[in-house]
Order: structure tokens, then sequence, then C-alpha cells
């Protein structure tokens, strides 16, 4: 499947997420509305994104081609998943933050058991776990059917006015950019909570 933001380029990386947002994300029995998502640009642009200093090992997906899914573990326990856009060779990718389930419900209570609906995909870690994906997506496309998450575009597009943008969730580094997309009203939004760097004991 085409889409026109698949061939954008990795500056346009926040109108991308913006365009994201509605879209519905599967995998494993369920599928997520996108209600908040967030844009991470590429080297030596965003000191926030994981491809800031260049590729590596880990974050070569990120590189292209575009469409494809870029998994990482965050604080040694947690599955976060991106959607990769940009040109080949350009680094960018949108962050999956928040969603409503809107089908498999039941099965996400599974993956989440002690969860209320509204929170079941309230978070980027809280999303996968509800999707039932973890490293064997990195790598896969998300658009040509072929990997374990499929992204689709909605029914109804979402309406301009719905999406508000403010500061990144969480990121040490560029947080008071306005790069997370959110739309108005939704319960799923994941809380907002800036980064607060942790502070060494004073000796005494």
């Amino acid at each position: 499947m085409t889409y026109p933001w698949l061939d954008a380029p990795a500056a346009d990386v926040a109108a991308t997420a913006r365009t994201l947002l509605g879209w519905i994300v599967s995998a494993n029995g369920v599928r997520i509305r996108l209600t908040e998502v967030e844009a991470y640009a590429g080297a030596g642009e965003d000191p926030a994104s994981h491809a800031h200093r260049g590729p590596t090992p880990r974050n070569r997906v990120m590189f292209g081609p575009a469409g494809h899914v870029y998994v990482y573990f965050v604080f040694g326990m947690h599955w976060c998943a991106n959607i990769v856009c940009g040109r080949d060779g350009e680094a960018a990718a949108v962050l999956l933050r928040a969603g409503e389930v809107v089908d498999g419900i039941g099965t996400a209570r599974e993956r989440r058991p002690h969860a209320s609906d509204r929170d079941l995909a309230r978070g980027p870690a809280r999303l996968v776990t509800a999707l039932g994906l973890d490293r064997d997506a990195n790598g896969t496309s998300a658009v040509d059917g072929t990997g374990p998450l499929r992204l689709a575009p909605p029914a109804d597009p979402v309406d301009p006015a719905r999406i508000v943008a403010g500061p990144r969730v969480g990121v040490a580094a560029a947080h008071d950019l306005p790069w997370r997309f959110w739309l108005a009203g939704e319960p799923s939004v994941s809380v907002y909570r800036r980064h607060s760097p942790r502070r060494r004991p004073t000796p005494r």
C-alpha cells in the first residue's frame, strides 16, 4: 500500500506525525486507534532522537525504508514502537504514544489485566503490550502486510482542528520542542510529565 507520507522527506516528520493521528494499528488480535504520537528527527538535528549521532546497530532501522517499525527497549523492561518515515538514508520516526482499543478489547485486557479500558494503550509501552508486540517486530513493514504490525488509515479523516501540539514527554534534550501531537478530548491520551533529571545525593 502506498501513502503520500511514505515519500515525504525526513524533514517533514512533524507533519507525518500529525497525519498518523486517527490511523489504526493492529497486531495479534487487537486494533488501536492512534490518539497520540511523537515525532523524532534524524542525525544531527534532534538531540532527543536515537539517530542523532548517526547509524548504529540499534537504530539502523530509523534510516529507512519508510513504513517500517522501529522497536526499542526502555528502562530495561518495556518495548516501544515507532513508524519510520523519511526517504532511505534519512532518519526519522514517529513514536506511537497512545491510543484507544477499538477491537479485541478482551485480548488487550488479558495482556493488561489490571488496567482500566482507558489505560489499556495509554502510553507507548502499554500500547505495545496491548498489541502483543516485542523485538520481533523491529525492521518489519507496517504497510505491506508482511509484518506483525499493520497500519491503516481511518475510515474518516481526522479534523485538523482537533489536533493539539505540545512538548515531548520524558526526554532530557529538546524537551520543549512541540513535537507531541494528540487528539483533543480523547481520554486515552497520556498524562504530560516533563523530564526531571535524577539528582545525585549530596555527600555528607
